[in-house]
């Protein structure tokens, strides 16, 4: 056939003989790659925020998301700072009332009111009743409320999910009725903790 195609045999044969050259100069072309790079570009903050839109353009809920990006690259300092918060003041929340202890934190952090960073935000005395003497407890990094705080960090970083307004500064749990409410427009309530705007 190759005869009847205008070929021969001997030019099939070197033809064949330079296919594994060309195979090597492309793995070595990939292989060259810079992970550090591959795995930078992965776990960006756009990248997740892309993915989990589309994800959740294509029906994906939360916790499905959250589960998908409770592992990869650690966390920065600052937003494990957000994942100790979100762990130790709203493990028992529904997951949207994570979420929305991580954006208040943000909120908090960009809003010229508070200090500029997540941990100043966090380690602010009488803030977060978990901080003592602006240090963290210990949290059990094998747990599913640790991974599920991770997880919510990383959308809440990438500003991946809706969660509470810009403006909502402010939460407390529903059992308490602290004075300084009062003064507060109530945004709304997850769970056992109530938001509140100026």
């Amino acid at each position: 056939m190759l005869l009847a195609l205008g070929g021969s045999g001997q030019a099939l044969a070197q033809q064949v003989k330079n296919i594994p050259v060309v195979q090597a100069a492309v793995k070595t072309a990939v292989a060259t790659t810079p992970t550090s790079t591959a795995v930078a570009l992965v776990n960006s903050d756009a990248a997740v925020a892309r993915e989990a839109g589309w994800l959740q353009k294509n029906g994906w809920p939360l916790y499905a998301l959250v589960d998908k990006f409770s592992t990869g690259a650690p966390l920065s300092d600052e937003a494990n700072c957000i994942a100790v918060a979100v762990y130790h003041e709203a493990r028992g929340e529904s997951l949207e009332g994570q979420l929305a202890v991580a954006q208040v934190i943000k909120n908090r952090a960009m809003s010229g009111k508070y200090p500029a960073d997540w941990c100043g935000v966090v380690k602010q005395p009488w803030q977060f009743s978990f901080v003592r003497h602006g240090q963290f407890p210990s949290v059990d990094e094998h747990s599913a409320a640790w991974r599920k705080a991770v997880g919510i960090t990383r959308l809440a970083v990438a500003n991946a999910v809706q969660s509470v307004p810009k403006d909502c500064l402010w939460y407390h749990a529903n059992y308490v009725a602290p004075r300084w409410s009062n003064n507060l427009q109530r945004v709304e309530q997850i769970g056992a903790h109530i938001f509140y705007r100026s």
